[in-house]
C-alpha cells in the first residue's frame, strides 16, 4: 500500500504547479520531506532520461543514456522494481554517493506510456515498506500533471546543440559531418532547410564555382522546392554569397525583403528565400573557413532570427570545421604509417594486405632492384641515391597500367602487384618497367612470378625473387619469368 499522507502531499504540490519542470520540482520535494533517500525525476529527452529536478545528494549526473542502468530497466518494462543490495544488480550505476538499497518507479502519462522514472537511493539500510507503491503512485500522478502540460519539457536550443555537437564527433567521412551540421542547424533554428555553399574541388582558386551541397539539409518534403530552386542559381551569385560569409563572418536577414532593402539579394529573393542565416565553417577563423564553406539556413517565411540563435550556429560550424580538421590530420597520420616518406609509395603492412588479397591465377608479383645502386651511394653519395630512388619510383609509377599497385618494401626494392590474364600480360608489364628505367638513365632487373591456383601468395613472391636473381645473374636490365609452382617453399625476402 503506497504511504497516504505522502501521496496527499505530492497530489496537492502538483495542483499549484504551473510547468513540467516545476511539476517535477514539486514531486521531488515533497517525497524528500518524507525520507532521507537521494531522489531524482528524470524524463526522456531524446536518447536520454535527463535529470529534470534532484534533491538530498550535493552532484547528481545530468542524464543516463536510454537502455542503461535501473532507470533505463525501469522506462523501458514500465514496471518499478526494488533492489535491497545494489551491489548484485548487474544494471546498477553508482550516480552519486554510495548507496544500500534503490527503488525506482516509471512516470506513466495518461495514454499508459512511460515518460521517465522516479528513482529513490538510500545510502544507510532502514524499513522500505510501501515506497515501492508509494514511488509508483507518485509516478503516476506525476506522469498524469506532465500529460496536462503537453508531456516532458523539450529540448532547449542549447541541450540541441549539445547533442548534435557529440553527433558530429563522432561522425567517420567529412561528408557525414556535413550532412549532420545541415541537420543540427535545421532543428536547433526551425527554419526550413540548410544547405552547405562549398568550393568546387581540384580547382584553383581563380577558377572556382560554387556547388551547393542540397542533399544534406534532408528537407521536408514541401520545402524540397526551395533547395532545388537554390540549386539552379548562377555559380557566381552563389560564390558571392559564400565570399561574405567567409570575409565577413555570419550574418542573418531582419524581415520581408519585400519590405526592406534587400539588394545584392535578388537570386536568393526570386528563389523564394525570405529569411536566411549565413555562417562560415570555422567560426572566427574565416581565412581557413573560406576554403571550407558557409553553413546557411533557409525559409519561405520572413522571419527575425534573434542574435543568440545566430550565436548558437555558429558554435555548430565551428565544432563541424573541427571535426573537418581532425578527420584531415587522421588521413594524413595514416598515409604517413603506411607509406615510405622517401617515394611517397606504400611500404611493408599494406604491402602484405595485398598479397592477402591476391587472386591465383591471374595476380603477378614483379620484384624488381634497381641495377648497381650501391655504387650510386658508395661514389656519390645517399642524398644522390634518395634522388634516384625518387626518379625511379616515379618513373615506374607512370610505367603501370590504371590499377597496378606498386610498394617500396626495401633500399632499392620494388614490387609491383598486378593482375594479368596471363603470364605473357605480366612480361609486357614488366618489359614496360624496364623501359620506364632505361629513360631515366639507369637500369633495373625484375622477375616475374604469377600466383599459382594452389600456391600461397608468399611463395609466388619467393619465385620472383628468384627470377630477380637470375636476371642479375645473367647480367641485370632484363626481365624473366619464373617457372610455374612445383611445391611451397619457404617465404623468403632478401
Amino acid at each position: 500500500m503506497p504511504l497516504p499522507r505522502i501521496i496527499d502531499d505530492v497530489s496537492a504540490a502538483l495542483r499549484t504547479s504551473r510547468s513540467a519542470v516545476e511539476a517535477c520540482n514539486v514531486t521531488v520535494s515533497v517525497l524528500s520531506r518524507h525520507t532521507p533517500a537521494l531522489i531524482e525525476a528524470l524524463l526522456h529527452v531524446k536518447d536520454q532520461l535527463r535529470c529534470v529536478s534532484a534533491s538530498g545528494a550535493w552532484q547528481v549526473f545530468s542524464a543516463v543514456p536510454l537502455g542503461h542502468g535501473v532507470v533505463g530497466r525501469v522506462y523501458a518494462s514500465g514496471k518499478p522494481v526494488t533492489i535491497l543490495d545494489v551491489a548484485n544488480d548487474p544494471d546498477y550505476i553508482r550516480l552519486g554517493p554510495p548507496i544500500t538499497s534503490e527503488i525506482c518507479a516509471p512516470i506513466i502519462d495518461r495514454t499508459g506510456h512511460p515518460v521517465g522514472v522516479i528513482n529513490a537511493e538510500w545510502a544507510e539500510a532502514q524499513p522500505l515498506d510501501g515506497w515501492e507503491e508509494t514511488l509508483t503512485e507518485a509516478g503516476r500522478l506525476l506522469g498524469a500533471r506532465l500529460s496536462e502540460f503537453g508531456g516532458p519539457p523539450a529540448e532547449t536550443r542549447s541541450e540541441q546543440l549539445l547533442r548534435h555537437a557529440l553527433a558530429l564527433t563522432n561522425a567517420e567521412t567529412d561528408a557525414e559531418v556535413l550532412l549532420r551540421a545541415c541537420r543540427a542547424a535545421r532543428e536547433v533554428t526551425g527554419l526550413a532547410a540548410a544547405v552547405l555553399l562549398r568550393p568546387a574541388p581540384d580547382l584553383l582558386p581563380e577558377e572556382q564555382e560554387l556547388r551547393v551541397v542540397v542533399a544534406a539539409s534532408s528537407p521536408e518534403p514541401r520545402d524540397r522546392p526551395l533547395v532545388a530552386r537554390l540549386g539552379q542559381i548562377e555559380p557566381d551569385r552563389l560564390a558571392a554569397l559564400l565570399d561574405e560569409a567567409c570575409r565577413y563572418g555570419a550574418s542573418y536577414t531582419l524581415g520581408d525583403p519585400a519590405v526592406l532593402d534587400a539588394r545584392g539579394f535578388e537570386a536568393l529573393t526570386a528563389a523564394g528565400v525570405r529569411t536566411m542565416i549565413a555562417v562560415p565553417l570555422g567560426a572566427g577563423t574565416p581565412v581557413v573557413s573560406s576554403s571550407v564553406g558557409a553553413l546557411v539556413v533557409l525559409d519561405e517565411t520572413a522571419i527575425v532570427p534573434d542574435s543568440a540563435l545566430v550565436n548558437l550556429l555558429e558554435l555548430l560550424a565551428a565544432q563541424a570545421s573541427t571535426c573537418l580538421e581532425k578527420l584531415t590530420t587522421l588521413r594524413r597520420l595514416h598515409v604517413q604509417a603506411n607509406s615510405d616518406p622517401l617515394t611517397g609509395l606504400r611500404h611493408g603492412g599494406p604491402f602484405g594486405d595485398r598479397l592477402a588479397n591476391a587472386t591465383p591465377g591471374r595476380t603477378a608479383l614483379l620484384a624488381i632492384d634497381i641495377d648497381e645502386f650501391k655504387a650510386v651511394n658508395d661514389t656519390l653519395g645517399h642524398a644522390a641515391g634518395d634522388r634516384v630512388l625518387v626518379q625511379m619510383a616515379v618513373a615506374l609509377q607512370q610505367a603501370l597500367r590504371l590499377g597496378d599497385e606498386l610498394f617500396r618494401v626495401g633500399g632499392d626494392e620494388f614490387v609491383a602487384v598486378i593482375d594479368v590474364p596471363s603470364a605473357a600480360e605480366a612480361l609486357l608489364v614488366a618489359e614496360r618497367l624496364v623501359a620506364a628505367a632505361r629513360a631515366t638513365g639507369r637500369t633495373i632487373s625484375v622477375g616475374v612470378a604469377v600466383q599459382g591456383e594452389l600456391e600461397p601468395p608468399e611463395a609466388a613472391m619467393y619465385r620472383a625473387d628468384q627470377a630477380l636473381y637470375a636476371v642479375k645473374r645473367n647480367g641485370r636490365n632484363g626481365v624473366r619469368l619464373a617457372p610455374e609452382s612445383t611445391g611451397t617453399p619457404p617465404a623468403h625476402r632478401r
